[in-house]
């Protein structure tokens, strides 16, 4: 079921410039091209701003050995390793099969190297999607493999090498596996990014003890999934302290399986909200939260979801 006109007017937001009927953006990775879960009797892509499609390199690649996926306690962990067909294969022909007029689409920019980067960028420039979404934590495997997010000065490269080469919003995806997540959100920003994202996934592993060996085939992975909202909501609140000034909006991401935890999300300092691990359990799920949230505001006399934003008040 779409956004209905009453919600519209609640729960419409700007990211970016660019008009959301709802706040909630289903995330990378989790929705596949964003044609998945429309297979699923009563979604719709219409129930949320956004959706940004599954990470995208220049070349096809296979991912990782299995396995790739296991369940934790309240979360997930994943090693699929960037699995896709490669950005010509994403432009020419999965692009043409979306419904522009359903929701937004945000391509996922991902690479090896600062070439690979301005090489998927500049051709996503050339595509309909509304909006493009740099995800700096990969590995450089020119420097050793350090992730491109762990370090400001290369996080800051990349989006400045992206800015140049696109005339659409830029959305960078912050990894919390570094020790100053505020200071490279400072550098993105200063490097040209219109827009952030936080959470990317916590690194994580699993053991198989009665075999002494790691259950995923990459022997680490991404945690999500509900464990990581209280990591999620701090470090959220911490780059929206530095945001905030640049009138820079943030999609806050990380355990989302409520209107609850998208409310402290936006609290925080989000402006949308991402959703993603909780679809695999719900596909539902975002309807669910459009009405919490819906409630929530007419429980407190608020007219619109924007005055939630940054509305934390510290003890």
């Amino acid at each position: 079921m779409p956004v209905d006109t009453h919600h519209k007017q609640t729960l419409a937001i700007d990211f970016c410039g660019l008009p959301f009927a709802s706040p909630l953006v289903l995330l990378s990775g989790c929705v596949g091209f964003g044609e998945e879960y429309t297979r699923v009797a009563g979604f719709s892509n219409r129930q949320v701003g956004a959706v940004c499609l599954k990470g995208t390199t220049g070349d096809a690649r296979l991912g990782n050995a299995p396995h790739r996926v296991y369940e934790t306690p309240d979360g997930m962990l994943n090693a699929i390793g960037l699995q896709n067909p490669g950005v010509d294969h994403v432009v020419d022909d999965i692009l043409p099969r979306l419904d522009f007029d359903e929701t937004r689409f945000i391509a996922n920019v991902s690479g090896s190297t600062l070439e690979e980067y301005i090489r998927v960028t500049q051709r996503f420039d050339d595509s309909p999607v509304d909006a493009i979404e740099i995800n700096i934590s990969c590995p450089n495997v020119k420097e050793g493999g350090v992730a491109f997010g762990n370090d400001p000065d290369m996080s800051a490269r990349v989006v400045e090498a992206c800015r140049k080469v696109t005339q659409k919003p830029l959305i960078t995806k912050l990894s919390p596996n570094q020790t100053d997540i505020a200071g490279n959100a400072r550098r993105c920003i200063e490097a040209g990014t219109n827009g952030l994202s936080a959470i990317n996934t916590l690194m994580g592993m699993a053991i198989d003890t009665e075999r002494r060996r790691t259950v995923i085939g990459n022997n680490q992975g991404g945690l999500s999934g509900p464990a990581v909202k209280p990591v999620a909501l701090l470090r959220v609140h911490q780059v929206y302290q530095v945001a905030r000034p640049h009138g820079i909006p943030i999609i806050g991401q990380g355990g989302v399986a409520s209107a609850d935890d998208a409310i402290q999300f936006l609290l925080a300092g989000a402006t949308a909200v991402g959703v993603g691990t909780g679809l695999f359990y719900d596909p539902l799920l975002c309807g669910k939260i459009n009405q919490g949230i819906n409630d929530y505001l007419q429980r407190h006399g608020m007219s619109h979801v924007s005055e939630l934003t940054g509305a934390l008040e510290l003890n």
